[in-house]
């Protein structure tokens, strides 16, 4: 099972330098999971770049995997990850999700450079 963070999904759709390395977990969403705050994290940033109707068929896509809310028990282990590796809220809680799923993380955000469980990438300009 995977999880892509917010960078990753955008990176992505807009076919950046580091598209490929995600399109290895997006491209099989049999095996994909999807955090809430990440579909709201992605929605907002299309519809603020682009317009609704792209926003909206981002989120069709992501919806492809199996989009997984935010419970009592994802919010407290976010919670204690943040409070132990300094993670702003909503990384704390795509890593939540990944180790409640057993999924592997694959981000490009330096945040996550050394955990475990973690697929890292550095940003290219």
């Amino acid at each position: 099972m995977n999880v892509v963070d917010s960078s990753g999904w955008l990176e992505y759709f807009a076919d950046g330098p580091n598209a490929a390395f995600f399109a290895a977990a997006i491209e099989k969403p049999a095996a994909l999971v999807v955090p809430t705050i990440s579909l709201y994290e992605v929605f907002k940033r299309v519809l603020q770049q682009r317009d609704l109707g792209a926003a909206l068929q981002v989120v069709a896509v992501m919806r492809q995997g199996k989009v997984v809310e935010l419970t009592e028990a994802l919010a407290l282990s976010a919670a204690r990850l943040s409070v132990k590796h300094g993670l702003p809220m909503a990384d704390a809680i795509m890593l939540a999700t990944a180790q409640a799923a057993d999924a592997t993380m694959w981000t490009q955000d330096a945040d996550f450079e050394a955990l475990p469980g973690v697929r890292y990438v550095a940003r290219k300009p």
